[in-house]
């Protein structure tokens, strides 16, 4: 993709600097299941304790998750980890990943997760549809144009 604007702001750069590290999308696919508490994360992922540590502090930092203290009876206060508004909205994110794996790098038994509409039972797909309701099948359909952002290359 040969780009007649510059892309050194790019917005996939600046996420990737943020969320483009493995503990990190198991950190948030925890707290995506439900999980607050970093001994129950530190248990499920398996990620050391500093690598934990400085994961979820990075996303507190970053407004994707924030700290809820609570006390256990009898223990001193701790923090948990909830997801915010800015961290909810990475879940099309990882479904998309999830997608992509389960697509290309499941073996003979299939997926490990499924994953289905609370209402009605139906597995969730993932497609992308223009403002005017026309579905996107894929890279072909679309063009890229600078953004408000955006700046024209200097020849």
């Amino acid at each position: 993709m040969n780009l007649p604007f510059r892309v050194d702001n790019c917005s996939i750069e600046r996420t990737l600097d943020i969320v483009g590290e493995k503990w990190t999308f198991l950190v948030l696919r925890e707290a995506f299941s439900g999980v607050r508490r970093f001994a129950d994360m530190q248990a499920i992922t398996g990620a050391p304790r500093q690598v934990l540590s400085a994961r979820l502090a990075r996303l507190v930092d970053e407004g994707l998750l924030r700290k809820v203290p609570y006390r256990e009876p009898g223990q001193r206060q701790r923090d948990e980890y909830r997801l915010t508004d800015k961290g909810r909205d990475l879940y099309p994110l990882l479904v998309a990943l999830m997608h992509w794996g389960d697509k290309y790098l499941t073996g003979e038994d299939g997926p490990p997760v499924a994953l289905t509409h609370r209402d009605c039972g139906a597995p969730i797909e993932q497609f992308f549809r223009c403002a005017e309701g026309h579905e996107v099948p894929g890279p072909r359909e679309v063009t890229p144009v600078p953004g408000t952002g955006g700046q024209l290359r200097s020849a």
